[in-house]
């Protein structure tokens, strides 16, 4: 049978996830694109490395940064009581690192795609560059933002290397769905398994489908610049 507290916790670490990656992504992907600066394609790089990083190893770094003995983990331990590892927070930031290449670099190609002609005459016409963003850049490109949003969300829910890793396997607190999958498959539960996998499947057809309906083509991996 479905575990329903596994797929809300796995819908909750993907909702705030998305958003978490929207709010630094796009100003990420602005900088990204715009920014005349040589030396960014060593941000690029770090920016995609999770996409060819194994997820334990990515995993384990993230568990030795987020540690008691680290200083963001000693911060986070001063100011709310808990430890990072082995938990929901520990879980997001994680996430947010791992799906972050899901989140960049759709937004950064939107981002290129846009007419710099439209950008100099908004200048022109006296219109500050943040409000520029807002009113040009941003609509322009709301296929690519919206594109970031679904593949970001879908990572997430499907993530298993890192968040085993770094969350471990607590019912209620860092169970995700697909831990639950291993977990059914382990103790030969294949009728649990497959149901499971099933609704995993559907909602991975459902994104691409969405993806390529708001795309109408394969955006390109990384914008040429």
């Amino acid at each position: 049978m479905m575990e329903w507290q596994a797929l809300w916790l796995s819908f909750r670490l993907s909702l705030w996830t998305t958003l978490i990656l929207l709010a630094i992504g796009m100003p990420a992907a602005h900088w990204l694109t715009f920014s005349p600066r040589r030396w960014k394609f060593l941000v690029e790089a770090v920016v995609a490395l999770p996409l060819v990083l194994p997820p334990t190893v990515l995993g384990f770094y993230v568990l030795i940064a987020i540690g008691p003995r680290s200083p963001l983990g000693a911060l986070y331990a001063r100011l709310t009581g808990g430890l990072l590892p082995f938990s929901f927070g520990g879980l997001l930031v994680a996430s947010v690192l791992y799906s972050m290449p899901f989140t960049v670099q759709p937004i950064a190609a939107a981002f290129a795609g846009v007419d710099r002609k439209l950008l100099e005459a908004s200048w022109c016409l006296g219109v500050s560059r943040a409000g520029t963003f807002r009113r040009v850049v941003a609509p322009l490109a709301r296929q690519g933002i919206a594109t970031a949003a679904i593949l970001s969300f879908a990572h997430t829910m499907g993530e298993f290397g890192v968040v085993l890793m770094v969350g471990g396997n607590i019912a209620g607190v860092t169970r995700t769905v697909s831990i639950t999958i291993y977990d059914q498959v382990q103790a030969l539960d294949y009728a649990a398994a497959t149901q499971t996998s099933l609704f995993l499947l559907a909602l991975s057809f459902i994104v691409l489908a969405l993806t390529y309906s708001f795309q109408r083509r394969v955006w390109n991996v990384w914008p040429m610049s």
